[in-house]
């Protein structure tokens, strides 16, 4: 069994030397050990000095992709050398190497498809209280979307089977996240997560400009995968509470008491919320088959990725691939 740890960087020429150090080489069941770099367009000395730390692969992007993109690409990479494990972590060693056999742990006994690696959030001394009361409602949203129990959704350390990897694909240029997880729950992958150890911080976050920035664009992420796998729960929901014969029923009183004449702006309002909640539910219905077809598409997706980077492994689980891409 081969386990590949996948790094994206941006500039990470301090702290990239510490992180490949920290990567336990040998670990129970699994057979090899292997680190792939992906340079998300760094312009410092960061791949020189991971491959000098014995980093085995590295892919680079001409210019700053982002970390959906880099996420992604290393994923594809991993998956053409012959990977059956794959473990994302940072560069800048927020979390601890040694916490690596944890979280293969579940998969390698293969009773979890992606496992999550749960910071100790009330412990670490540098997230704000806001940071902290933010974290826990936001693991709590997408718990609620995706059907997991996920205590740290935002956590960037994680494992995924092959299979897994096969079936997971980002749509966001911001971060893979809350993404991935929402379509793991959606899409019945078995979902586990573990305690880990992380070390103190090297530097502040680039993924946002502040906490509000990435909560921002973190709720417009989740909203639009909901969408995309329960637009009839939405879309109904919408329907019903513009469907709420709240003014139709003022109205009804009204009449019944004999001073019907003058509200009669109540029942035209409210006639225009039944069909503007009529319009919702038909867009429900073609969001739903919509939603339909891009199943049948992602499976498709699935199965040409197995067969693509099938015949880049032979029987050893050797990569037949003479050069990383």
């Amino acid at each position: 069994m081969k386990l590949i740890v996948q790094i994206p960087c941006l500039n990470e020429e301090s702290t990239i030397g510490r992180t490949i150090a920290d990567i336990p080489r040998a670990i129970e069941g699994v057979d090899k050990v292997e680190v792939l770099i992906i340079d998300d367009g760094c312009t410092d000395a960061t791949v020189t000095t991971a491959s000098q730390a014995g980093a085995d692969h590295v892919i680079s992007f001409p210019e700053n992709r982002g970390l959906a993109a880099a996420w992604s690409a290393g994923i594809d990479e991993a998956l053409r050398l012959g990977a059956d494990v794959i473990v994302n972590t940072d560069a800048d060693n927020q979390y601890a190497g040694a916490s690596i056999t944890d979280l293969v742990r579940p998969i390698v006994e293969g009773s979890a498809d992606m496992v999550i690696g749960a910071r100790p959030i009330e412990e670490i001394d540098d997230f704000s209280p806001t940071k902290k009361r933010l974290q826990r409602l936001g693991s709590w949203v997408v718990r609620a979307f995706s059907g997991t129990q996920v205590s740290d959704a935002t956590s960037g350390f994680r494992a995924y089977s092959r299979s897994a990897a096969l079936t997971l694909g980002v749509l966001s240029r911001f971060t893979y996240t809350h993404e991935t997880l929402i379509q793991a729950g959606q899409a019945g992958l078995t979902v586990a997560e573990v305690p880990i150890r992380t070390n103190p911080k090297t530097r502040a976050s680039r993924l946002a400009r502040s906490t509000w920035d990435y909560v921002r664009r973190s709720v417009g992420t989740i909203l639009r995968i909901y969408v995309l796998y329960q637009p009839m729960a939405l879309f109904n929901t919408i329907a019903a509470l513009l469907a709420c014969a709240v003014l139709g029923a003022r109205y009804l009183y009204f009449v019944l008491i004999g001073e019907g004449t003058g509200h009669v702006q109540s029942v035209i309002v409210a006639a225009l919320l039944m069909m503007l909640a009529g319009q919702s539910f038909g867009l429900g219905i073609i969001a739903d088959l919509l939603a339909a077809n891009r199943k049948l598409i992602q499976e498709t997706r699935q199965r040409v990725r197995a067969l693509q980077f099938a015949d880049r492994v032979d029987a050893h689980g050797e990569s037949r691939s003479e050069h990383p891409r």
